[in-house]
This record gives C-alpha cells, sequence and structure tokens, in this order.
C-alpha cells in the first residue's frame, strides 16, 4: 500500500467459515482486498505469495496456532513489517499479553463490534503505511548514496551515521587513484559543449562503476579526470591490489568504449595510484562536506598520473611492493617534475599475473578480459 488511496490488502485467518465471510464482507465495503486462509500454514503461504498489509489472525486453529504464526511472520523478514490483529475468542488477560510478545500489534475479542474492528484495522493500515513511505525514502537515501560509494560502504555509512557524517578526519592507510582522459582539452575544443559533456558521461558511466566493484570510494570528479580511495571508509586488506585491478579494468573499458565509438581514438586513458597513510574524512561545513583524503598520499598518486602517457599506470613503491605476486611491473626512470621534492621511484603496471600457489579471484575479470 503506497498511499491513501491504494488498495490494502488484508489476510484474515480464521479455521471457522462463518467468521471469515463475516470479516471478508465487512472489510470488501470499505474497499479492501481480503485474502482469506483457514489454518496457519496456509496462512504462511498467503502471507508470502500475497504480501498482505496487515493480517487478522484467529488464535485457536488446526494445524498452527495463531501464536506460532505470529512468531514466523514475525522472524522473516518480507513480513516483519506487517501489523497483527489477533481476532480471538480468547479474553484473558495472560492470553492477550501472549498474544502481543508472540509479535501481535492489537487484540480483539469475539464477539466484537463491527465499528470497532474497522477503526483498528484503518489505524493499523495508517501505521503500515507510514513503515512504508518510510522504507522507501530510506530506499532513496540509499540509492542517492550509491550512486557516489559502493553498495559496502553505503551500509557502513548507514549503520554509523553520527560518526560517519561528521565533520573531521582519521589517519589510515590508504590507496589512491588518478584516472584523467588524455587528449581530452584538445578534443573539447573542436566539438561543442553538449557533445563535449555527453563523452564525458559516456566514459565515467563505464569507469565509475568499476570503483565501486572493488570495493573503492569514489572521491570527485575533477573535469576530465576522477580520483577514487580505497581502504576507507571501510578497511581494506588489499587495498592496494584492489586499485591496480581497478586500473587495469578500467583500461579495457575504456578500449571497450573505443571500438564501440571510434571519435574516441584520439584520447587515452592515464592513471596514477600511490599507497602510504593519509587523513581521511569529512571536510567542510555542517551544510554541505566532502568525504575526501588529505596528505602527501593523495598528492603522490596525482604527480605520478601526471606522468602516466594514454593507456599507461603509473604506481609507487609501496603499492609495487603491497601487489608483488599479483603483477607484472617494469620499473621506469625515476620521476621529477613540480611537486617532487626529490625523484620518485615509479613502476608500470602491465598485466596481473596468476600467483604461483593461490588464485588471485579479485581480478579474474582482468584477466577473462585479456584472455
Amino acid at each position: 500500500m503506497s498511499g491513501e488511496n491504494s488498495k490494502a490488502t488484508v489476510l484474515v485467518v480464521d479455521d471457522n467459515e462463518q467468521n471469515t465471510k463475516l470479516v471478508e464482507m465487512l472489510l470488501s465495503k470499505q474497499g479492501y482486498e481480503v485474502v482469506v486462509a483457514f489454518n496457519g500454514q496456509q496462512a504462511l503461504r498467503l502471507a508470502s505469495e500475497k504480501a498482505p498489509d496487515l493480517v487478522i489472525l484467529d488464535v485457536m486453529m488446526p494445524v498452527m496456532n495463531g501464536f506460532d504464526v505470529a512468531r514466523v511472520l514475525r522472524n522473516d523478514d518480507a513480513t516483519r513489517a506487517v501489523p497483527i490483529l489477533m481476532l480471538t475468542a480468547l479474553r484473558e488477560l495472560e492470553d492477550k499479553v501472549r498474544g502481543l510478545e508472540a509479535g501481535a500489534d492489537d487484540f480483539l475479542v469475539k464477539p466484537f463490534n463491527t465499528v470497532e474492528l474497522l477503526a483498528r484495522v484503518r489505524s493499523l493500515l495508517r501505521i503500515k503505511q507510514l513503515h512504508d513511505e518510510l522504507e522507501a525514502k530510506n530506499a532513496l537515501l540509499g540509492r542517492v548514496l550509491m550512486r557516489y560509494i559502493s553498495k559496502e560502504v553505503a551500509l557502513e555509512i548507514l549503520r554509523n551515521p553520527e560518526q560517519n557524517l561528521q565533520l573531521g578526519g582519521q589517519t589510515c592507510t590508504v590507496s589512491v587513484l588518478f584516472a584523467d582522459i588524455r587528449g581530452f582539452t584538445h578534443f573539447s575544443e573542436q566539438r561543442e559543449a553538449h557533445h563535449v559533456i555527453q563523452v564525458l558521461n559516456q566514459v565515467f558511466n563505464q569507469l565509475t562503476p568499476v570503483v565501486f566493484e572493488h570495493n573503492g570510494t569514489l572521491d570527485k570528479y575533477l573535469g576530465d579526470a576522477l580520483m577514487a580511495l580505497f581502504g576507507a571508509p571501510i578497511t581494506l586488506v588489499d587495498g592496494a591490489r584492489q586499485a591496480v585491478c581497478t586500473a587495469l579494468v578500467m583500461q579495457e573499458r575504456f578500449r571497450e568504449l573505443q571500438r564501440e565509438n571510434p571519435i574516441l581514438n584520439e584520447l587515452g586513458l592515464g592513471t596514477g595510484i600511490a599507497t602510504g597513510e593519509a587523513v581521511v574524512g569529512n571536510v567542510g561545513s555542517d551544510q554541505f562536506m566532502d568525504y575526501t583524503v588529505i596528505g602527501n598520499t593523495p598528492n603522490l598518486a596525482k604527480r605520478i598520473q601526471e606522468h602516466a602517457s594514454p593507456g599507461q599506470i603509473l604506481i609507487d613503491r609501496r603499492t609495487c611492493d603491497a601487489v608483488q605476486g599479483y603483477t607484472n611491473v617494469a620499473p621506469i626512470l625515476p620521476l621529477y617534475g613540480h611537486g617532487f621534492s626529490a625523484p620518485i621511484p615509479a613502476f608500470e603496471v602491465l598485466d596481473f599475473k596468476q600467483p604461483a600457489r593461490e588464485p588471485a579471484p579479485a581480478c579474474s575479470d582482468v584477466r577473462r578480459a585479456r584472455l
């Protein structure tokens, strides 16, 4: 039931056919869709098939009594939030307490007043509607959040929002990846703005999911480049390998795009990765904040990326050490330039290799793409 005018479905469970016909008639006149079950097992099957908005449940029934039915409904994620109104001839206080403890939301004794029954039905359906609206908003929040980060990271943030959505940061070990579209400035000068945006979105639409597939966090887009980090807010024991694997898959996806759209052949993807300690957290104000990484490690990754040629993946020594046994790399001449106080040893990633004794499942997609 998604709104007040929606037709709610009510599951009526009672082994007495006369009782079920009476309740069904009352509810049908109010515009509700009524589903009837005559024992507990049948009720559970219909609850699974019909997804009712309310269950009106008798207690004393053959096969399975109402208390047991309520417990099963409450232990099932699909029916946990469905309101249960126990409608029974049992009238002792201990029976009501037992019903509430089993999971019932309300308790009405037979013979019942029809006006009171309908009032309780409307009240419980309002509760269900509010729950459904809240769930829809939470699902929307989750979808919005997962446009920026992987599902696992989003769930971690939602698990403890007070901590994960505060300004400030913590020092941790991360691998930072910068991927830049080479030749895009010249490309954009030759074309209209709407076409440039279209191409840029087409490229990012292929590259961004690769970050999430490898448990990374998208930090930001920087014009024709993107920045991602691995190891925060969820710690990864193989963050460097996931970052390198991401870079390799990105290169393959970019080549696929070029094969599909030859206009992209004048472009290339240059990637740089660095691993080390950095401060990771929310920077900005209480009204607008950016989850990002600060320190020498992201600066180094950006500088390394600036030296990468189209189609090339360059990594620092610490990243290289972390992926030993998983990658074929080749040392290149030390990097010099603005931002470096000393020459920086760097390595080019060629591809992933199969370890001698242990597989590399996280990079199986890369290997398949290269077969």
